[in-house]
């Protein structure tokens, strides 16, 4: 009895992946990050403030890695080939890597300078940081605004939420520090507040790229028990036993699954297999919300014929 097969459906989201669909958004929080850090930087300079400084030069990153997102969304969405499949959907983990690194290397530059202040103090204006930080904390209140469901849904714009997240709470050490300054007149405080924005820099984007190398590494979603399917699918009626059971994430928003299912031949016999991959088909999508699933059905004993092949 020959082997059947059958393949899901694509359900990668309306305009092609998760992040395709706030590419929106994307833009109007990148013109808020490019105007805020360029004003954060005339502030900083004006005001020998390297917590402005740091805090503006965590929002370069900021923008570079939303235009990188926007930059994967004009790739993800070109049409798949002969040679690329999935087509370029992608991109858009390679651009989550990349910023990753960036801010890796953004965050590490922060702490430098943040103790090379505390060799060589400063005297900072307390007055125009409080000025400068108030600008930054309510430009990046918004852009978290914008960016708050769909970092729920995608690494690249989770991304961009955490860092507007971190400049939003660096922005904050800013005017903490300047009010510091202000009042009792100690500079260790910005560089302090520089060293705290570095600390926030770096946690997250380590949570971050150990997701985006679970997507590279073609690790199960993190939201899937493969014990759970397997368990799922051994329970309907007729499968025998599953191997070759993988699941792993082409980009955010769209997990795939692959199995060899084998079943019972009075069973395909009796129900046929285009209504048993509709059940398995059924069963992975109502339960683990895994819908491009590919199957491939074989009766009792082939898993053995594969394996003789294969040696």
């Amino acid at each position: 009895m020959g082997a059947g097969h059958d393949h899901g459906h694509s359900h990668a989201p309306a305009g092609g992946t998760a992040t395709a669909a706030y590419a929106g958004t994307l833009r109007v929080a990148l013109s808020i990050t490019l105007t805020v850090m360029v004003v954060e930087i005339v502030g900083g300079v004006l005001a020998d403030s390297l917590a402005l400084v740091a805090d503006a030069a965590h929002m370069a990153t900021d923008a570079l890695g939303l235009g990188m997102a926007l930059l994967a969304i004009h790739f993800a969405n070109r049409p798949a080939t002969g040679n690329r499949t999935f087509g370029y959907a992608r991109a858009e983990i390679l651009a989550a890597l990349a910023n990753c690194l960036l801010l890796l290397g953004v965050g590490g530059y922060v702490l430098y300078e943040a103790i090379q202040r505390f060799v060589t103090p400063a005297d900072t204006e307390g007055g125009l940081t409080i000025v400068f930080g108030a600008i930054g904390l309510v430009a990046n209140m918004i852009s978290l605004t914008l960016l708050m469901h769909g970092q729920k849904e995608s690494l690249n714009v989770r991304g961009a939420f955490l860092e507007v997240a971190a400049d939003a709470l660096g922005s904050l050490a800013v005017i903490v520090s300047a009010v510091v300054i202000l009042t009792t007149g100690w500079q260790a405080a910005d560089p302090i507040a520089s060293l705290v924005i570095g600390l926030m820099i770096v946690p997250r984007t380590v949570k971050l790229l150990r997701e985006t190398l679970d997507v590279l590494l073609e690790s199960a979603p993190k939201d899937v028990d493969m014990t759970e399917v397997r368990t799922h699918i051994l329970a309907l009626d007729g499968v025998e036993d599953v191997h070759d059971l993988h699941a792993w994430t082409i980009t955010s928003g769209m997990p795939v699954l692959s199995a060899h299912v084998v079943v019972r031949s009075d069973v395909l016999s009796a129900i046929g297999h285009e209504k048993m991959l509709h059940e398995l088909q059924n069963c992975l999508g109502d339960h683990f919300d895994v819908e491009h699933c590919t199957f491939q059905l074989e009766p009792s004993g082939h898993a053995e014929h594969e394996a003789r092949l294969c040696h």
